[in-house]
């Protein structure tokens, strides 16, 4: 039985070869406000707003659940002391003392700060995994598996472009 993460590390492979193939879709997704969770928010703008809002890949993630490239966020290789925020509504996600290199294209944390996060159920592309999402605005984050460090054993995967960094002050 393959364990989850040779199963990961055997996809990453997959997607290397979709993306030389030319078959990668950046930041693909559903269309607008598809799948999105269920609720209210505090931060909450409409699809015009958005828009003006975010540059068209923060759009494409957050608000339409699309996905970055692997290893193309320039916070992936982030590791000053400081604070990860929603890049929709500023929101802080996860500190820096949270982050580790999982090793697979995105930046990648152990635990969310408190109330910062929500998560459901997403069976997208045949398969079950749990999509985090700003409890705030609602915005799509990535996903979080069961395959991480201690002391929680979680990875939340999240996508670079769906965040901001502040350094800590000196």
């Amino acid at each position: 039985m393959q364990s989850r993460r040779r199963f990961l590390f055997s996809g990453g492979a997959a997607v290397a070869a979709l993306a030389a193939a030319g078959r990668w879709r950046p930041l693909a997704a559903a269309p607008a406000e598809a799948g999105k969770p269920a609720g209210s928010f505090e931060v909450v703008h409409t699809d015009a707003q958005w828009r003006q809002l975010l540059t068209p890949s923060q759009y494409a993630v957050l608000r339409q659940e699309g996905t970055e490239r692997p290893y193309s966020s320039p916070l992936n290789d982030e590791h000053r002391a400081g604070m990860f925020s929603c890049a929709g509504c500023r929101l802080d996600l996860f500190a820096s003392r949270t982050k580790f290199d999982s090793h697979t294209g995105w930046p990648s944390f152990w635990a969310p700060l408190e109330h910062a996060v929500a998560t459901r159920e997403d069976s997208s592309f045949g398969m079950s995994r749990t999509e985090v999402h700003c409890r705030r605005c609602g915005g799509h984050l990535g996903h979080v598996f069961d395959d991480g460090p201690r002391p929680t054993g979680l990875r939340y995967c999240m996508n670079g472009v769906a965040m901001i960094f502040t350094p800590a002050a000196a």
